[in-house]
């Protein structure tokens, strides 16, 4: 019997089988960022231990950045010093990092695949839950907590368990105004956010092999969002197309590492602990009503009746049976690791080109995932469309995603948000209220002030 991507990946990076159900495994490539570090290099220093392979780990800044003035010391002491401990944890350890102004800089998630700092076969991690958006190219990533972190510098390894694998085949192909974002929330509100316990997910099928390489990263991005440790998407000619001339790629032509790459994939008799089948022709633009990635529906649905659902139905403000169409929205957002690349602002571009943002939106934020897409949206006069259009074009960082810098909501304003989470309080108000969608769908709420679903709004 034949293997899956997942355990050709896991056993050639395994170092030792431990005791229980965990095995140690080495990792590859180990991101960092502003946030979760310290601690971890505190526990270092604590101990007296070096970084053992610092030429393996990453380092950008990105969470607590603002996106309309980046001059130094920030505004907020608590993020200046967050930065500080990481200018000095890296040049300490002679680790490779990514400033401010650098033009590698931008969100974990979004700079390491556009320099080619991900392959296929590799194991990644990184103290960012988001962290399987590297699944995309045949990677195994995992997203780790804070003595985790420490262990991976301390050690390069990781004890874990191993996962079963779902593969999940979506047949056809998602139709015109129908996006990544909607694919991944409609397998969230199928499965549920806890679905995926204990499973790594593998999405395959004709509509997932007509993906391009962003679209791929938005859905492995959100699998954490769904419960699952990591999702991936078997490595193809998409993938070494994407991966050709990019800065640290191994050479100038993957001719060479083709083959290799390529035989990471899963083989046709390998056998899935559970599968899964979705309709990709059917898929609608989808949207989150609720407080968990899991409540969405359709933009022709209505919010569900279940006395089940009633805290976040409160704290949300609706009604049952409401329809979710013509809702009234404060913000609009978009950027974040799910959907702040180059091709998600180029797909908006060509939609609001001649809108603009409608007069009762308080703040429309388009904020580029890292340095290399605000220049190409520079220099293609993407970010001029934004401007004209009544966005605020801002500089490379998390912002909205989380309130961890000065980009959060008001009091209990509406945000359609093209990021990943719509927990409580999550973009920085205890009464925000935050609406998941496309990028596009995103737009669509900016010019007409409420929600609306884009394929009306822009005739696609």
């Amino acid at each position: 019997m034949g293997q899956t991507l997942y355990e050709k990946v896991w056993q050639e990076h395994l170092v030792q089988s431990g005791e229980g159900q965990l095995d140690q495994i080495f990792i590859d490539t180990h991101l960092i960022h502003e946030v979760t570090s310290p601690q971890a290099f505190s526990m270092l220093r604590d101990r007296g231990l070096p970084v053992r392979y610092p030429e393996r780990t990453i380092a950008t800044v990105d969470h607590i950045i603002p996106t309309d003035n980046v001059s130094r010391p920030f505004q907020d002491p608590e993020a200046e010093a967050m930065l500080q401990a990481l200018e000095s944890n890296v040049d300490e350890h002679q680790i490779r990092y990514f400033p401010i102004g650098s033009p590698e800089q931008g969100i974990v998630h979004v700079m390491a695949p556009e320099q080619g700092l991900i392959r296929p076969g590799m194991t990644v991690a990184c103290g960012d839950s988001h962290t399987s958006t590297h699944g995309a190219f045949g990677a195994i990533a995992f997203g780790i907590g804070t003595s985790q972190v420490r262990d991976v510098l301390a050690s390069q390894t990781l004890l874990m368990p191993k996962l079963k694998v779902r593969r999940i085949e979506v047949t056809g192909r998602l139709r015109a105004g129908v996006t990544a974002k909607d694919l991944i929330l409609h397998i969230i509100g199928r499965l549920g956010a806890k679905g995926g316990v204990g499973f790594a997910y593998e999405y395959g099928g004709s509509a997932i092999t007509k993906m391009t390489m962003t679209e791929r990263m938005t859905l492995c991005n959100m699998s954490i969002e769904g419960g699952a440790r990591c999702g991936y998407v078997n490595p193809d000619l998409v993938t070494l197309r994407y991966l050709a001339g990019r800065a640290f790629t191994p050479i100038d032509s993957i001719e060479a590492l083709q083959e290799r790459w390529l035989s990471y994939a899963s083989d046709s008799d390998a056998h899935y602990d559970d599968r899964i089948t979705v309709d990709g022709n059917r898929i609608e633009p989808m949207l989150t009503w609720g407080t968990s990635p899991d409540q969405s529906v359709s933009f022709k649905g209505r919010i569900p009746n279940s006395i089940s659902l009633g805290d976040a139905k409160s704290y949300m403000g609706w009604q049952d049976n409401q329809p979710i169409a013509g809702t009234p929205v404060d913000v609009a957002f978009i950027g974040s690791c799910t959907n702040g690349r180059f091709e998600d602002f180029l797909l908006v571009s060509q939609a609001i080109k001649g809108h603009k943002v409608a007069s009762s939106i308080k703040r429309a934020l388009a904020v580029p995932g890292s340095s290399e897409v605000a220049r190409r949206a520079e220099e293609s006069g993407i970010a001029d469309i934004f401007r004209d259009a009544g966005f605020e074009w801002r500089q490379p960082g998390c912002s909205m995603c989380l309130a961890m810098n000065p980009d959060r909501l008001l009091g209990n304003e509406i945000c359609a948000s093209s990021s990943n989470r719509n927990f409580k309080g999550r973009q920085g108000s205890p009464e925000g209220r935050t609406l998941l969608m496309s990028p596009l769908a995103v737009a669509a709420a900016a010019v007409t002030g409420k929600v609306s679903d884009p394929r009306e709004v822009f005739k696609i």
